[in-house]
């Protein structure tokens, strides 16, 4: 799922058909590829369900949760924010106002190479605590919660003419996601088996962003930012169908362990370092391909070379992972409170392979 997450992300940057992101909706079914933006939901989507499949009914040192989140996220982000600090100088930027952007990104959606969903995401854990507090004390809590969301942003989008800016990179659109996907775990036994339900859910999803790519996507519904009021509700319809697919996907396959999978998963674990070293690598890539090789004149084409420069991140991936991330990991602690050290070695062990996507004989 992350590794399809990451892919999507990637094959919309990669995307230099009609000024980039710009292009007319071609093909119905590769709609999401062309407004491909919408894979940040799916690990928005995934956070809130592995969180709430990891923490369900545990106690948990917080402060330890934090501090690992912290030590998974930050070595690379940090990084990072260091390069292109580097780059924003020799360039003649203003490092000084750069670094005021870099200090406000825990609050705002500042932090460079889509580090604005890392802040999305770290709002995510402040909250966490309450919305699992919540879903114990009552199954159907979290509707509140996505009603109040809802109701939020049709009152800014009232005040402000405006609301994608605020759905797309803050906590405030975000959290539709996180809290569908948890509610997607809670209530994972409805989606069992429902094979049907999820083919019709992604033939109606498709063509919801195939209409939204013909009224101009993200950056032409209009005008940037969008005074649609469709934002309103964007983030509730992606988390929906994201969050019914992972919970489907989850509980309806008896998942193979064989080479592809394996390959697969080993995506999904680089699929953070791959989502924030892929800024520096794939506008260039496109750019050159378009320019010198072959003109990228339509999805299709886009398409196939996308999945091979997608291929050449892998390896990238692998190397930040194992020798930026990796090192940082050994410093993590328990943060769930077991009844035995047994217990706990078997928690944190599990905590590791669904955080980093590991799976059978890999774990």
């Amino acid at each position: 799922m992350r590794a399809v997450a990451a892919f999507i992300v990637f094959t919309w940057h990669f995307n230099v058909v009609n000024d980039g992101h710009l292009a007319a909706p071609s093909n119905y079914f590769l709609s999401v590829l062309t407004e491909g933006h919408t894979g940040v939901a799916l690990f928005m989507a995934l956070s809130g369900y592995l969180f709430a499949k990891l923490l369900d009914g545990k106690n948990i040192v917080y402060t330890s949760f934090i501090w690992n989140r912290f030590l998974r996220l930050a070595p690379l982000l940090l990084l990072v924010i260091c390069i292109v600090g580097v780059q924003r100088v020799v360039a003649g930027g203003d490092i000084f106002d750069y670094t005021k952007s870099i200090m406000a990104g825990v609050i705002k959606p500042s932090l460079p190479n889509g580090g604005w969903s890392i802040t999305a995401e770290f709002h995510f854990y402040l909250m966490l605590p309450v919305l699992l507090f919540l879903t114990s004390k009552w199954k159907y809590s979290l509707f509140l919660v996505l009603m109040a969301a809802i109701i939020t942003r049709t009152i800014l989008h009232q005040k402000l003419g405006q609301v994608q800016i605020l759905s797309y990179l803050t906590i405030i659109g975000r959290v539709d996601q996180f809290v569908l996907g948890i509610l997607a775990y809670q209530f994972r036994e409805y989606f069992t088996g429902k094979h049907l339900l999820v083919f019709f859910s992604g033939l109606m999803f498709v063509a919801y962003f195939w209409y939204f790519d013909y009224l101009g996507g993200f950056y032409r519904n209009q005008s940037y930012p969008s005074p649609s009021p469709v934002w309103i509700v964007m983030p509730t319809i992606e988390g929906l169908f994201y969050a019914l697919m992972i919970a489907w996907y989850d509980n309806s396959f008896k998942h193979s362990t064989g080479k592809v999978s394996r390959f697969f998963a080993l995506i999904g674990t680089y699929s953070y370092s791959i989502y924030l070293l892929h800024f520096f690598i794939v506008f260039q890539l496109a750019n050159v391909i378009n320019n010198h090789i072959i003109e990228l004149t339509n999805i299709y084409l886009v398409l196939l070379f996308s999945i091979l420069g997608f291929l050449c991140m892998v390896p990238i991936g692998y190397l930040s992972y194992r020798f930026i991330e990796m090192p940082f990991l050994k410093f993590r602690t328990r943060y769930i409170v077991a009844e035995n050290d047994s217990l706990q070695a078997v928690e944190i062990r599990n905590e590791s392979n669904i955080v980093e996507g590991k799976t059978g004989e890999e774990a």
